[in-house]
């Protein structure tokens, strides 16, 4: 063994030790590898970052723009809405739920799919006379099989895919993942849905995640075309059920009903006063395509004084500076990302006594009151002639330095940030169309993958389904960091031959020489290493040991890729493997032993079900 050899095996001990310490973020420990591998010669300074232009890297960043971009216009609140069914019972619902999961988990981040699941999760549990924690982790585990299926499903895929590039193999297509792991992933889910969910501890939740704020009272518009029109109160109650949300009142031509009749149909143009929460709230405006009264009055006031403005300026001749000053202060507004905000009124806040026509909201500072949240009775007056009192939660939208600059100047207090959205159908057709397209660039061969979601990401920014400030707050920096990082230090282990000789000990010691077992060597050690350190570093590291063990049984290297592409999936026994496990840990009430009792079956299963489909999809 060389003495560059006795480094990177040096360096990548060390590497794994701090993974599994846990004391220090995955990125840090990631470039502070390369750092070492920089210092020593390992790898040339000059190439140090390259991994940041690596295609794998590029690609992960994209596909978290444009899963945010799904997420943020509710198309997989609407698609999570139409799928799962209201009133069915356990099997059926933890079916139902685990099946979305892991079919968005297939074209989304899944680490986005199971936030946007979360909530749906903890709803249904109730209903199903179940803990969170015992529908919460089925959903994780389905996630993360559901990541499986296709090359942007997860970052290993996109890694294994790179390696495979860099060997001169060319890149996995889309869909080379699925034959396994489709199969993989269905199997999977049918464990878990028929028995494992039975093997989950039934704990309570350790503490609330976020914070609690209530019912908001609100209103909104019923407008042409909307589903709500001709149905009774009470069937949009009824279907409104499972969104926790109530009719509370009607106005109709300024007449303002308390507690109306539930037989009572709706019109065009009526207002219904809504009592719930925000989630429910998004739910029941998607629903039945009702708007918020604010928005829509806010919309209708503009598109008045626009009307206004161009016949004053038709009548005086003088228009075409002023209309020239207002677009150009439109345009500059647009520029402002709009935001949902949740303030708290305190005590001495010069808003308590005051309504939102009282302050002008809207000519003044440019926001909407959207909805207010009061302990004790519910407030019978209208939303802008409402006073306001001490611990009232109002939900505001406007630009964020507007917002922030109201909270600072009237004494209210912005609650810990959430994810608020309300639901834009436009948005979500875009959103779902921008992905697919892309998806459809990398299936047919037109673009690389990296070319194609960067098209996507370019395309969201124009059309503003992904705002363009909010691009990279939707990247998960540390993750990119990670791969970038460790790209070099793998190409270290392959360029010293510590790869080959790292496998060559397994194929001896282990194998013994026998591909089918190597096989079997190569897809439980990167399981068992998914689980105690981050899936992408996992992938990163092992991708030159499978490809060195294949060179040196001189057998299909793409068998070995699959394993590994596999086993960096199935990260089941620890909190610490996959970000979905750690999501669930406080919302569960989940112990760290938790995990293994349904996440070993399951990996046992896992193991049993890839390794015959890797001989016979990827023959050796």
């Amino acid at each position: 063994m060389t003495f560059s050899q006795m480094m990177i095996f040096g360096i990548l001990a060390l590497t794994m030790g701090l993974f599994l310490w846990g004391r220090l973020r995955h990125d840090v420990v990631a470039l502070a590898a390369l750092m070492a591998c920089v210092v020593v010669g390992l790898v040339p300074a000059a190439d140090a970052f390259a991994g940041f232009g690596h295609p794998a890297v590029i690609t992960v960043a994209c596909v978290l723009v444009l899963s945010h971009g799904l997420q943020q216009s509710g198309a997989v609140d609407r698609l999570a809405r139409n799928v799962l069914p209201r009133d069915a019972g356990r099997i059926a619902t933890l079916g139902a739920l685990m099946g979305l999961g892991a079919l968005l988990s297939g074209f989304m981040n899944n680490v986005g799919a199971m936030a946007l699941l979360m909530p749906i999760a903890v709803q249904v549990s109730g209903r199903l006379d179940l803990t969170p924690g015992q529908v919460l982790m089925p959903l994780a585990f389905g996630t993360i099989l559901g990541g499986m299926t296709t090359l942007v499903g997860t970052p290993p895929n996109l890694i294994v895919s790179g390696f495979r590039a860099d060997a001169g193999l060319g890149h996995f297509g889309m869909f080379d993942f699925a034959p396994v792991g489709v199969s993989v992933a269905v199997l999977g889910v049918i464990f878990v849905v028929l028995l494992g969910w039975r093997l989950v501890p039934a704990r309570k939740a350790s503490g609330a995640e976020g914070f609690e704020t209530g019912a908001y009272l609100t209103e909104v518009r019923v407008p042409a075309k909307a589903k709500a029109i001709g149905m009774t109160l009470r069937q949009i109650e009824t279907d409104m059920a499972g969104a926790d949300a109530q009719i509370v009142g009607l106005i109709r031509n300024e007449v303002k009903m308390i507690a109306p009749h539930g037989g009572r149909r709706v019109r065009e143009g009526d207002i219904l006063m809504l009592e719930a929460d925000v989630e429910g709230l998004a739910e029941a405006l998607s629903a039945f395509g009702i708007k918020l009264e604010e928005q829509g009055s806010s919309s209708d006031r503009e598109e008045k004084s626009e009307k206004a403005g161009k016949a004053k300026a038709a009548d005086t001749g003088e228009g075409d500076k002023d209309d020239k000053d207002d677009k150009d202060e439109d345009e500059n507004r647009r520029e402002d990302e709009i935001l949902l905000r949740e303030l708290a009124v305190l005590p001495g806040s010069s808003v308590v006594g005051r309504s939102a026509s009282d302050m002008h909201l809207r000519s003044r500072y440019g926001l909407n009151l959207l909805a207010v949240a009061r302990e004790g009775r519910r407030p019978r007056a209208r939303l802008r002639t409402l006073k306001l009192k001490s611990g009232d939660l109002l939900l505001m939208q406007g630009p964020g330095d507007v917002l922030s600059d109201f909270a600072n100047e009237t004494g209210c207090v912005p609650l810990g940030e959430r994810d608020l959205r309300i639901p834009d159908a436009r948005m979500a057709v875009l959103s779902t169309a921008i992905m697919g397209g892309a998806i459809a660039l990398v299936t047919f061969g037109v673009l690389p993958a990296a070319a194609a979601f960067a098209l996507g990401v370019l395309v969201s920014m124009v059309v503003r389904t992904v705002p363009p400030r909010e691009v990279y707050t939707a990247i998960d920096w540390p993750v990119i960091v990670l791969l970038a990082a460790l790209i070099p230090v793998a190409g270290a282990m392959e360029q010293t031959g510590a790869a080959d000789v790292l496998a060559r000990v397994l194929v001896d010691t282990v194998a013994q020489g026998n591909a089918i077992a190597a096989l079997a060597v190569i897809l439980i050690v990167t399981m068992f290493l998914s689980d105690v350190m981050n899936n992408a570093a996992t992938a990163a590291v092992m991708c030159p040991i499978a490809l060195g063990i294949a060179a040196t049984l001189g057998v299909n290297p793409d068998s070995f890729l699959m394993a590994v592409a596999i086993g960096a999936s199935c990260a089941f026994l620890t909190p610490i493997g996959h970000q979905n496990n750690t999501l669930i840990l406080g919302p569960g009430g989940f112990r760290f032993g938790d995990y293994w009792r349904l996440g070993l079956p399951l990996e046992a299963l896992v193991v049993a079900v890839s390794l015959p489909l890797l001989l016979i999809v990827w023959p050796l």
